[in-house]
């Protein structure tokens, strides 16, 4: 659109001056063309909007609702799965920090406090500063089991690959890590140059294709692991299992998107379609899983490695936590994504109907780890529509260490949720390989953006915590989130998620609503 404006209305304009040397009276139309062309060639020139920088002057529209959306929004409004107004207002409020404008707003709750399914914190009557609280939200992973543990914002970039993403939206997700001092996840697409550029710090995934660790077959390569994981920017692995929006099935990049730059840098053809197997060649059980990951980290010099996967049957988490206690290999963090989960390409059933829940899921790993013994060692980071400092303080609370965010991070580079992504059509150039569509992204305005999301979020939930009454992240506790069940009902995270004592599997003693999971060992499927 930028380069069909940009000839239209050269060739518009002179056409024009060609008729008026005809006849003059012709002229007048530039009171009607001028000052369209002028809009245009600033939109294309301006550097803060994509989208009108890649459809100039059209996209003036877009902006003019979204200006008019707040008096609209009780008739347009999207919800969640639980009938609750969200991704709208969860949309402006990413848009209004990572532009860094007020966040405020007027008129109380936009929720229906009185509908099932509506929470909020225990606020407490002598709350704690912020301030200092924000000093402690910070994690440190592999301590006391390798040689180089890292210190983990609270909150950090999800997984979205290059390929998946545009280079220039890559760019600016690791600049604004650089900026904020928080972690960019690569994505199962490996390690590219657009993730090093800016120097941020990365959590390199490892899915079920090896990119960037792949052998000629199609399987793992360990010397291409140990030649990509020394990058000191490469500060965790992460063997991705599963994700939240298609568990079980593999990553897909549609051939459209398959450029001959990314399918070198996954060791694959380009211009075909890639799409992951479902399961990993390296290993086919628990206990050959736990040494692949101890192998992962004596081979990376020891930086922690961690697994990533959305809970499925619940008995295979179990012969997970089994395998770690019979081989003394354990990973030093898992992260847990949720059936709600996002993606660029999904199939349908999978996105809605696979996979446990990530507040479910969360819960629990934390109490399977807390069973067995294995809590105090292992680190987990929630992921799963993690939006505002709530959402951060609800999956605390549930058992997360840190946490991760895909769409909001996207948001703040400019998404506008068109659903495109897997089109190669995203009009603002995040989720496409068109160049005509990336080249509307600016990356040093955008990582500002992702920069400033990351500070006014962490921000908000140490401030929620400091109304809570609350002096760090051990504080946090199930009984604090409060939860409307029915309209004469409510009941807090510790009631639906009952806690359990840490180690009491090893002990005998187990919770009702478990004993369905930890069935006998010989009977679990490897």
């Amino acid at each position: 659109m930028r380069t069909l404006f940009f000839w239209v209305s050269i060739i518009t304009c002179l056409v024009v001056l060609g008729m008026g040397a005809v006849w003059k009276e012709s002229l007048w139309s530039f009171l009607i063309i001028g000052p369209i062309c002028l809009i245009g060639w600033y939109d294309m020139l301006q550097k803060k909007h994509a989208i009108r920088r890649n459809f100039p002057v059209l996209g003036h529209f877009r902006y003019m609702l979204e200006g008019i959306r707040p008096e609209i929004m009780q008739y347009f409004v999207e919800t969640d799965t639980e009938g609750k107004p969200f991704n709208r207002l969860n949309r402006s409020l990413v848009y209004r920090r990572s532009k860094n404008v007020s966040d405020k707003t007027p008129f109380g709750t936009q929720f229906d406090t009185y509908s099932e399914g509506y929470e909020w914190v225990g606020h407490s009557i002598y709350p704690t500063d912020p301030k200092e609280i924000r000093k402690k939200l910070k994690v440190t992973i592999g301590e006391g089991n390798c040689k180089h543990p890292y210190e983990c914002s609270v909150l950090n970039v999800s997984a979205m690959s290059f390929g998946s993403l545009s280079d220039r939206a890559v760019l600016a997700l690791n600049g604004g890590a650089k900026i904020g001092g928080f972690a960019h996840n690569t994505g199962e697409g490996g390690v590219s140059p657009y993730h090093l550029k800016h120097g941020g710090d990365l959590i390199w995934q490892i899915g079920t294709g090896y990119f960037g660790c792949r052998a000629e077959d199609g399987g793992f390569s360990r010397e291409r692991y140990e030649e990509t994981v020394a990058h000191p920017n490469v500060k965790m692995i992460e063997l991705k299992l599963s994700q939240g929006a298609k568990p079980g099935h593999g990553g897909i990049l549609p051939a459209s998107k398959n450029t001959k730059e990314i399918a070198k840098i996954r060791g694959v053809e380009p211009h075909k379609d890639v799409d992951s197997p479902p399961y990993h060649k390296a290993f086919t059980n628990a206990e050959e899983m736990m040494q692949f990951i101890s192998n992962l980290r004596e081979w990376s010099g020891g930086k922690p490695v961690g697994f990533k996967l959305c809970v499925g049957r619940a008995e295979e988490f179990v012969d997970i936590c089994r395998a770690i206690q019979k081989t003394g290999f354990y990973p030093d963090f898992i992260a847990v994504d949720g059936g709600e989960g996002g993606t660029g390409a999904a199939p349908v059933e999978f996105s809605d109907s696979v996979g446990m829940p990530m507040r479910d899921g969360l819960a629990f790993v934390h109490d399977m780890l807390t069973g067995f013994g294995l809590r105090d060692k292992i680190k987990l980071a929630a992921s799963g529509k993690i939006t505002t400092g709530f959402d951060m303080l609800r999956a605390i609370a549930l058992g997360a260490d840190f946490c991760y965010s895909a769409r909001a991070m996207m948001m703040s580079l400019g998404c506008i949720q068109a659903l495109q992504c897997n089109s190669n059509n995203c009009p603002v150039g995040i989720a496409t390989q068109d160049r005509e569509l990336i080249n509307g992204l600016v990356v040093k305005d955008k990582e500002q953006r992702v920069a400033n999301f990351h500070y006014k979020t962490v921000r908000s939930l140490a401030q929620l915590m400091g109304s809570a009454g609350m002096n760090d992240m051990t504080s946090v506790k199930r009984k604090l989130i409060l939860r409307r069940t029915a309209v004469n009902m409510v009941e807090s995270y510790e009631q639906i998620y009952p806690s359990i004592e840490f180690g009491s599997f090893i002990n005998g003693v187990i919770p009702k609503h478990f004993e369905s999971f930890l069935v006998p060992e010989e009977t679990l499927v490897s």
